[in-house]
């Protein structure tokens, strides 16, 4: 059977959140899941023209309060304020995007080590050295991982995802495709599982 599509957002706390289940939800149904890095800056402010979630009027206020009671009611513990800037996305996005070229089969442990240093830790992840320094899966080496998130062909890999997200009509993090049906948003996950159980609907 064909992958579950995942598209994220390092930066996305919501995206934080589906990561921790999507691999197990995907398993029950004999799915395996393709980790597909987006960026909402250029989804939501250059292609939607929206502002960042956190500065827009009255839903900023709710997102503070739902990030946080969402962590409670998981028993997901955060290390980052979610009113803290989240810094330069590239650098991680990109050094994912590398290492799925360079050596495929470690980016996705790659991007739980990402993942939940930026988010139970609260590191900040905004140069290709502080991806590197946080504790890399086994097989990889922090002196080639500063080099390869550094490099042209990283911003280039990602350049490409992105866009290719965009013509996929990805928007938000988490968005999870399913045999070409978008589900947005962490709280879909229910939804997701119901429709790979039932055969949709």
């Amino acid at each position: 059977m064909s992958p579950i599509h995942f598209y994220f957002d390092f930066i996305s706390p919501y995206g934080y959140f589906a990561s921790l289940r999507v691999e197990e939800l995907a398993a029950r149904h004999g799915r395996r899941v393709d980790w597909r890095p987006m960026l909402l800056g250029v989804a939501v402010m250059k292609v939607m023209g929206l502002k960042p979630l956190l500065d827009t009027p009255l839903k900023g206020d709710y997102i503070r309060r739902d990030v946080l009671r969402h962590a409670r009611r998981h028993g997901i513990q955060l290390g980052r304020d979610p009113n803290a800037s989240v810094g330069n996305p590239l650098p991680a996005a990109r050094a994912f995007y590398w290492v799925k070229r360079h050596a495929p089969g470690l980016e996705v442990p790659l991007a739980h080590a990402l993942f939940h240093a930026f988010w139970a830790e609260g590191r900040d992840l905004s140069t290709p050295e502080a991806v590197a320094a946080i504790p890399l899966p086994g097989g990889l080496s922090s002196q080639e991982l500063v080099i390869g998130a550094a490099s042209d062909e990283a911003a280039t890999l990602l350049r490409n995802a992105v866009a290719a997200s965009i013509k996929a009509g990805i928007f938000g993090s988490p968005t999870i495709v399913v045999d070409g049906e978008p589900f947005w948003g962490a709280d879909r996950l229910g939804e997701v599982d119901e429709w790979l159980a039932l055969g949709g609907w």
